[in-house]
């Protein structure tokens, strides 16, 4: 029996070390150095970037995601149909990305990408912003992730707003639901933020079209996945003017390549996929309960739902 952890961003010994003190006696083999005998693999804990050979592991048990997206499994045609995608548990995912998004959020209502270009021309500009309930943030996705920055968002006094695929009540804000309410939603949205799961309804989500329909001067936060965002489109909006800056913390390819215009232009401010993650001893706890559940013939949680996309 083994456990296979693939990883190619996070750092691989705090991981291990963490696992093996949850599940002392099991195997752990480190893709892709020392995978061995592949029919002894019983459970993945892969990252997003690792492309794997279902194939060759007749016994696997259970699939263990490092972060809240699980596309980069879904999308491999030789995943196993029997085989459990076991998520991470979110607590701490939750809290980092509302931080994250009040970051954002905030970044640009209080005006610091003004003051950040004033810098640079070493201009003193005393620039003063609105009052949040005058400006209107429109979040895109409501599960965990969403409902919690959408609600941070409101008790900060911002005007909020939710868009999601099925309806949702939250108080305090005004939600949206399905794709024939989005234009709607964006028409009135001054600060768009993405924390939608990617599908094929939401890859190229925010496009040219969607663009156009925010308000002229808004701003666009996306911290769902890269794919969701057309760049050649938004990199247009932001060189006319309609959109006045971006802050992106997920890419179509990871890590960005460093030729990508993203680097260097002046609207964007670019994070390296840090806007949310989980506290290692804990998510390493969690992938031990899922295991002694599974040898104990019960069924992980929480699972996948592959219809669904998340």
């Amino acid at each position: 029996m083994a456990f296979l952890f693939g990883t190619t961003l996070f750092n691989p010994v705090e991981w291990l070390d963490a696992l093996k003190l949850a599940l002392p006696g099991m195997e752990f083999r480190v893709w892709p150095d020392r995978i061995g005998r592949q029919e002894d693999i019983e459970y993945l804990l892969l990252q997003n970037s690792i492309k794997f050979d279902y194939a060759a592991c007749p016994n696997l048990k259970a699939i263990f995601t490092f972060g809240a997206g699980v596309d980069h499994v879904l999308k491999n045609p030789a995943l196993p149909k029997h085989v459990p995608i076991v998520r991470m548990p979110a607590e701490g995912m939750v809290r980092n990305m509302t931080h994250y998004v009040l970051y954002g959020v905030l970044h640009f209502h209080r005006n610091f990408h003004v003051f950040q270009a004033a810098q640079r021309q070493a201009k003193w500009s005393d620039l003063r912003e609105s009052t949040p309930a005058a400006r209107a943030v429109g979040v895109l996705g409501l599960g965990e992730l969403g409902g919690d920055a959408v609600r941070a968002l409101a008790d900060q006094g911002f005007k909020t707003l939710g868009w999601s695929r099925r309806p949702r009540t939250i108080p305090g804000v005004r939600t949206f639901a399905g794709p024939e309410s989005l234009d709607a939603m964006l028409a009135e949205t001054d600060i768009l933020v993405g924390l939608l799961p990617l599908t094929p309804e939401t890859t190229g989500l925010i496009n040219a079209r969607a663009l156009a329909k925010l308000r002229r001067g808004a701003f666009v936060i996306n911290a769902g996945r890269g794919p969701q965002i057309v760049d050649t489109d938004l990199i247009a909006a932001l060189d006319s003017g309609h959109i006045a800056g971006a802050m992106l913390d997920v890419f179509v390819t990871e890590p960005l390549p460093a030729d990508h215009p993203y680097w260097r232009h002046p609207k964007v401010v670019v994070t390296p996929h840090i806007a949310s993650w989980n506290n290692v001893g804990s998510a390493a706890e969690h992938v031990a309960v899922n295991v002694r559940r599974i040898q104990a013939s019960e069924r992980p949680h929480p699972v996948v739902d592959r219809a669904a996309g998340y």
